[in-house]
């Protein structure tokens, strides 16, 4: 029994020595991101790319909605051959698709070209953290905007202005 409670003594020792130790920050990310500058540029550059592709989709609407309109005034003409009807429905059917593929097409697009715009974003919001977190000696950083994290002690230090200082955000 003696050596159970020495042994849990010294299994135990250590990790309080660490905690009296250790150097805890937190921050939340997702507030620095939303104000760093480079957010509002790349989320300029996609509405930009976006109001583009709305355009383009309401002409393929317009050119859609004509032909359709065509093709009523002539399937409702008793004298227009059925072939000349059936070409005008397949005609329709080929506009549909286009229409349908250029909407993929764009959706896939501008998931791409944000994820491009934002990873240097990110890197640079997670290199400050390092920076911040290797020059204030801290052994743990907890971010905030995380569901997971229900408790910041008083321990525990919020360096988000130090990050936002580091980005040059005040």
């Amino acid at each position: 029994m003696l050596k159970k409670l020495i042994l849990a003594v010294l299994v135990a020792a250590p990790m309080c020595l660490m905690a009296q130790t250790a150097k805890f920050g937190y921050l939340n990310t997702q507030e620095i991101f939303n104000v760093m500058p480079e957010k509002a540029t790349a989320e300029n550059t996609l509405k930009s790319v976006s109001d583009r592709y709305d355009t383009e989709f309401k002409n393929l609407q317009t050119a859609f909605q004509k032909k359709y309109e065509d093709y009523e005034k002539q399937a409702n003409d008793a004298s227009t051959p059925d072939a000349i009807k059936e070409r005008h429905q397949q005609e329709l059917q080929e506009e549909y698709n286009k229409i349908q593929n250029f909407q993929q097409t764009a959706a896939q697009d501008l998931q791409k070209q944000q994820e491009q715009l934002l990873a240097p974003i990110s890197q640079k919001l997670q290199n400050a953290i390092q920076a911040v977190g290797a020059e204030g000696g801290f052994t743990f950083i907890y971010d905030t905007s995380i569901p997971a994290v229900v408790y910041t002690g008083t321990g525990a230090e919020d360096i988000s202005a130090k990050v936002k200082a580091k980005l040059g955000i005040k």
